[in-house]
């Protein structure tokens, strides 16, 4: 079972996206893919046409009231694919977090259980390098970046690669970086191509080839409840993402 986080403290850089589509397109290789959806925001749970104010079990109460974690999982529309939801809760969750023994390691804590289970458990951290992020770190394998193709995409990759560095050191030795990736690529700009050509010159070949084009139809997506792969199935996006989820087969831990 091969744990990834996708982690970025920015917002708006495609996080959530990567994650939702990455999962589908994992699933869609026949490998068995648990969403768990660890940002406040809830989007990844919305995003799979699940009403998180409607479920009584969820990443929350798996974390603070006790709650088994296979009580939360819930199947969606797709196939080979199910979510842990997020709850608004959430967003209390550090304070309590913070009083707790092994703040950090509750996340991991509560997947141990389902070891062996799933083939990829992939985790949709909120934007911020908080207890909540500290604790997806500490609980995967490894770790893939989203980072905008704009001008200020670069600003704080350092500082999330030193706080990535500090928790292989001090909290979980078996995290990895699988990998860079860039997203909302706009082909018709120069800023974009280079964008990608400083990271592929300061970062080589931990830089995806997969590169994910800026695209309308996964901004509607979320929308109808539903990944790219199944709203626009043939779209630009839906590929890059495909690409992206054989590259993640292919690599092995760095």
């Amino acid at each position: 079972m091969r744990i990834i986080a996708i982690a970025n403290q920015k917002g708006g850089v495609g996080k959530t996206t990567t994650a939702l589509s990455l999962a589908a397109s994992l699933a869609e290789l026949n490998h068995h893919v648990l969403l768990v959806d660890f940002d406040p925001q809830a989007n990844a749970t919305t995003g799979l046409g699940i009403n998180a104010a409607q479920l009584t079990s969820n990443i929350y109460t798996c974390l603070l009231s006790g709650d088994p974690i296979e009580k939360a999982i819930q199947p969606s529309h797709e196939h080979n694919l199910s979510l842990v939801p997020s709850s608004i809760n959430l967003a209390g969750a550090e304070l309590e977090l913070a009083g707790m023994d092994r703040r950090e390691y509750v996340l991991q804590s509560r997947l141990a259980s389902l070891d062996g289970s799933w083939d990829y458990i992939i985790i949709d951290s909120p934007p911020s390098l908080g207890l909540l992020t500290l604790n997806t770190l500490t609980a995967a394998h490894e770790v893939i970046i989203p980072i905008q193709s704009e001008y200020y995409a670069l600003e704080g990759l350092t500082h999330l690669l030193r706080t990535i560095s500090l928790v292989k050191q001090r909290l979980n030795p078996n995290l990895a970086l699988l990998g860079i990736l860039v997203t909302m690529f706009d082909k018709r700009t120069i800023l974009s191509a280079q964008v990608k050509d400083e990271l592929v010159k300061h970062f080589g070949e931990t830089v995806f080839t997969a590169v994910i084009p800026r695209s309308i139809r996964m901004s509607e997506a979320p929308s109808y409840g539903k990944t790219i792969l199944e709203y626009d199935t043939l779209s630009t996006g839906a590929e890059a993402y495909r690409h992206l989820a054989k590259e993640v087969e292919s690599r092995e831990q760095q």
